[in-house]
């Protein structure tokens, strides 16, 4: 499909750092819901696109094969909790988290320094804040 028709298009307008690749990308429907695919270009040095099962893996991978773009695609199982294969192309991406540099991350996916600054704020933001206990019960015990 037309890049623009993907959901999230919008998304990569506002982040990522060289926009003349979303003319080159593509939106891939996969159960109804179109995602942008953006190929590698300038500092862009690869890319992904997160499938629920081996079999859409290998349906994206087939729809993007031979596109400019997209060389070196593969598929493996994502280290990520909220997904569980990745089709990728283009270079090896760098160590994920939690050993990631946010930053390194966001420049080999080709993202605005103040993309990357937006989310690395945001980030450490989130980081800070402890985390709330989900025990219904209080931490003492109240009087007999």
């Amino acid at each position: 499909m037309s890049p623009w028709e993907a959901y999230d298009f919008d998304y990569y307008v506002q982040r990522i750092a060289e926009p003349e690749l979303l003319k080159k990308s593509w939106a891939v429907r996969m159960m109804r819901m179109p995602l942008t695919a953006v190929p590698v270009g300038g500092t862009r040095r690869g890319g992904d696109y997160p499938v629920p099962c081996p079999h859409f893996a290998l349906a994206v991978r087939d729809a993007l094969q031979d596109r400019p773009g997209y060389p070196h695609l593969r598929m493996r199982r994502s280290t990520r909790t909220d997904e569980i294969y990745v089709v990728e192309w283009g270079e090896k991406p760098p160590a994920l988290w939690p050993d990631a540099n946010d930053a390194d991350v966001g420049r080999f996916y080709g993202y605005s320094e103040a993309a990357i600054d937006q989310y690395t704020a945001r980030r450490t933001q989130v980081l800070t804040v402890p985390p709330a206990s989900c025990s219904v019960f209080s931490p003492e015990r109240p009087p007999a």
